[in-house]
């Protein structure tokens, strides 16, 4: 029954290669929608949450069981090492040559993921950046070295205010990349990120999934404690030796890292974990929200009106030009 549906709206429609993205905070539970939607249109997934590339970060970074992944096609799961450099330029261009592949077989694709400019970059495509001196880099970094992470915080809330509130502000490859931008063209980082999207040969349908805060925290909490059963404090042990890579500046990892320097307890790091996932989550929701173009439901949906709803998007889809 599913499959003539989809038949019936392909057909009657003239459908348009369309991408489904599928956004929303941490944790709230946008793997299962996507898997739900790749069997419902019978595709495939792309994921475009950067955490999940590398194949030496599994607990901590909520890769899907492998339940989830024998239940619909993934692409961009733990693909790539930490010791890889791989930048979101590169995953736009991977990506993009991706879909070319997967819509010569299937008219929907769903892509799935929390990073924000991760999504963009297939949908809307990178802003441009002037080249900017390295020495500029260079001297951040040693900055960063010497002083801490709370200097490049307190440079980056100077400089770009606008930027510095939607930024992981625990993240010093993002901080010290905006501040070369800001101090190497005298203009707010921001101020490159307001240009017109790419034409891209696809259609996209941008579905976000949201609750009241609360639930989305005490989702949050739940899932750390999970992940702690589940051996993130041994899967941090094993990568803190390479604790200096930049795939590993991520919330889950630095907190157990500092713990291993003897700077917290485990207790107080676990706490940490759970604090900066819930701030990772809001600047999220910041990001997300201002495409006014997204669908957005509530986390506990029913399944049957939201994809009526993505059915009627895809009509729409398929009249424009």
């Amino acid at each position: 029954m599913t499959l003539l549906i989809v038949l019936i709206v392909e057909v009657k429609y003239k459908m348009k290669h369309i991408l489904i993205s599928v956004v929303g905070p941490t944790a709230i539970g946008k793997t299962a929608l996507a898997i739900k939607l790749a069997n419902y249109f019978k595709t495939e997934i792309i994921s475009a949450d950067s955490r999940q590339f590398y194949k030496e970060m599994y607990i901590g970074t909520a890769v899907p069981s492998e339940e989830e992944l024998n239940s619909a096609k993934h692409h961009f799961i733990q693909h790539k090492s930490i010791f890889d450099h791989y930048s979101v330029g590169d995953f736009e261009k991977e990506a993009l040559e991706k879909l070319k592949h997967l819509f010569a077989n299937h008219k929907i694709i769903v892509m799935v993921g929390g990073s924000g400019l991760y999504v963009n970059a297939v949908t809307k495509g990178l802003d441009t950046f002037p080249k900017i001196n390295t020495e500029i880099r260079e001297s951040l970094n040693k900055d960063f070295q010497e002083k801490g992470i709370e200097n490049l915080q307190l440079q980056l809330k100077q400089l770009d205010p606008d930027y510095f509130s939607k930024v992981d502000t625990l993240n010093p490859h993002r901080l010290i990349r905006a501040l070369e931008i800001c101090i190497g063209t005298n203009k707010p980082y921001s101020s490159f990120l307001k240009k017109d999207k790419k034409k891209r040969p696809f259609y996209t349908i941008t579905v976000g999934i949201d609750a009241e805060r609360e639930i989305i925290y005490d989702r949050i909490n739940k899932r750390v404690d999970i992940m702690m059963n589940q051996g993130l404090l041994t899967e941090a042990k094993d990568l803190y030796k390479h604790k200096a890579l930049n795939a590993l500046q991520t919330v889950g990892y630095r907190e157990l890292f500092s713990h291993f320097d003897e700077e917290c307890t485990l207790e107080f790091a676990i706490s940490e974990i759970k604090k900066n996932t819930r701030r990772f989550a809001k600047r999220q929701l910041t990001w997300f929200k201002k495409n006014e173009e997204t669908l957005w439901v509530d986390y506990n949906y029913n399944e049957i009106e939201l994809f009526d709803l993505i059915n009627e998007q895809i009509k729409k889809a398929s009249n424009i030009n």
